[in-house]
């Protein structure tokens, strides 16, 4: 039969206890509850800080943002296990640690790749070897950046192309920027006949680029002879263009072709093409 008295001193007997269990960790409960709270507000103040410091070093906000994030959540987790010590659960987190740690470890594993390109989009924001708006050729590929994330850079190539490049191949290649000087050198190839007067020739070509539109005044236009080719002397023109844009570069370049075009021909200098001789074998008549 059940007997109602028993079980109604039963329940005394266990209320009885939880209430000395509590009254004795009361003083650590509200210590370690006291200490959270402390806690929390001293990790959003070292968050504020952690921005301004960030800010000054990386003009990258999603980095600052990071950083400052990871730094409050550890500040937090540091807080919440020191109230769980208060509170005498040192099996509670060590567990805890020693899952988080588990887990962790599965995810390194899991996400090398992606965790890979996102360290190296931290350096590349610290190092800061491109900006937005940059002219680059990375891997094969050149163009102007367009964003620098985390995980990926983006690149509008000059045919209209949006390449995403991970993160990891920009930091471990190789990265050309044709912006950095805030000029570009052009490289001109001519040819010339062997009966022309090298000196005149020479002279001929640098009159005629030193006032073609957009040179950089700040650097001189250089001319060397490098070859005997199979049907004319071949030499390089070097002129600076003071603007880093793909247009401003290929219209010096333009420009320059028709300026040496047109000074060889008031000179009656002569472009030379290859010259090729075919030999027809014709067959003989029975």
């Amino acid at each position: 039969m059940f007997d109602l008295n028993k079980a109604i001193e039963l329940i005394d007997e266990k209320l009885d206890l939880w209430f000395r269990e509590i009254a004795k960790i009361l003083p650590n409960l509200l210590l370690a509850v006291l200490i959270l709270i402390i806690g929390f507000f001293i990790a959003k103040w070292i968050r504020k800080i952690t921005v301004k410091i960030f800010g000054k070093i990386s003009s990258n906000h999603t980095i600052t943002n990071l950083f400052s994030t990871f730094i409050y959540i550890t500040v937090l987790g540091i807080v919440f296990f020191t109230a769980l010590s208060i509170l005498k659960l040192d099996k509670a987190v060590t567990s805890i640690l020693a899952g988080a740690g588990i887990f962790g470890l599965a995810l390194a594993f899991a996400f090398q790749d992606i965790a890979a390109n996102f360290i190296s989009g931290i350096f590349i924001s610290f190092r800061k070897p491109l900006h937005i708006g940059d002219i680059v050729s990375v891997k094969n590929y050149m163009g102007k950046v367009m964003e620098v994330n985390l995980r990926d850079t983006v690149i509008k190539t000059f045919q209209g192309k949006m390449v995403i490049i991970p993160n990891k191949d920009v930091f471990q290649n190789p990265v050309e920027n044709y912006s950095l000087l805030g000029k570009r050198r052009l490289d001109l190839k001519v040819g010339v006949s062997y009966d022309a007067d090298l000196e005149k020739v020479a002279q001929v070509a640098l009159d005629a680029l030193k006032n073609i539109e957009g040179l950089a005044p700040e650097e001189e236009i250089t001319l060397f002879y490098q070859e005997f080719g199979d049907s004319s002397i071949n030499f390089t023109v070097r002129l600076w263009c003071k603007s880093t844009e793909q247009i401003d570069y290929l219209k010096m370049g333009h420009d320059a072709i028709i300026s040496i075009k047109k000074a060889f021909d008031q000179h009656k200098i002569s472009i030379p093409f290859p010259v090729r001789t075919l030999d027809v074998n014709w067959p003989e008549k029975v």
